[in-house]
């Protein structure tokens, strides 16, 4: 078995040597082609050239070669993958330290404020006719859920989850004042 693979390995040393003094610029100018940078295109052929010797696929085999538009396919599907790749990084700016406003602490407290309030207000619905409605609102406030996810989760339906939810609002909003509204 080792024979094999070392007579498998020769032979795509060899091929690999009748690649490069053949269509080393072929394929140089295809990557060129692609990619419209020298430097990419000298990492594109680079690349494939690596592939073709680790793998050392004889399915890839043509002729005295390998398979030229395997090659060529090679080289487009690299460069798109690697835009794709540089397309998911996100580039930090050069400012990405400097403060631009100070800390708004009066908002932060209003917030605290707000969010305490609807607590409360929630807590006294509970204790009153709407508390079907407040569980459920409750249910969906504090949590990351859709209206859809909480519906399943109680096993009511939709509608009935967004009345619940849409009543509360409305409640809350007759209850309890805004501190957003002038700023």
């Amino acid at each position: 078995m080792n024979e094999l693979s070392s007579s498998i390995q020769l032979e795509c040393n060899h091929r690999l040597e009748v690649l490069y003094n053949k269509h080393h610029k072929w394929l140089g100018a295809v990557a060129f082609n692609i990619s419209h940078n020298q430097e990419t295109t000298e990492e594109l052929v680079s690349e494939l050239y690596l592939y073709l010797a680790e793998k050392c696929n004889t399915k890839l085999f043509y002729l005295d070669s390998f398979n030229l538009q395997y090659c060529r396919q090679f080289i487009l599907s690299r460069f798109i993958n690697g835009i794709k790749r540089d397309n998911k990084k996100k580039r930090l700016s050069d400012d990405y330290d400097e403060i631009d406003t100070e800390y708004d602490y009066d908002r932060d407290e209003k917030i605290d404020k707000a969010y305490n309030e609807v607590r409360e207000e929630l807590h006294h619905m509970k204790n009153r006719k709407g508390f079907a409605s407040a569980m459920i609102y409750e249910h969906y406030w504090f949590s990351d859920k859709t209206l859809d996810e909480v519906s399943k989760d109680i096993r009511i339906s939709k509608s009935t989850v967004f009345l619940a939810v849409k009543k509360v609002k409305k409640h809350l909003k007759q209850n309890i004042q805004n501190p957003f509204n002038n700023d």
